[in-house]
């Protein structure tokens, strides 16, 4: 994924930024909303900004 294409996403409900999670490999895994407490996957370098996509996160889960 172009790093340069996380400065232009917002998340599609409140249009709040979003911060990308990495994974155990370093690869960029999820697009992370704070606010809505969503994560948006990526999936082949393209992030999935549908709200039927995300999952939420879990209330011991880090939305930062």
């Amino acid at each position: 994924m172009d790093l340069r294409l996380l400065d232009l996403l917002v998340c599609p409900l409140c249009k709040g930024p979003l911060t990308l999670r990495r994974d155990e490999a370093l690869r960029p895994h999820e697009l992370v909303c704070a606010a809505d407490r969503l994560a948006f996957p990526i999936r082949d370098g393209i992030p999935a900004m549908l709200e039927s996509e995300a999952r939420a996160l879990e209330q011991d889960e880090d939305a930062a």
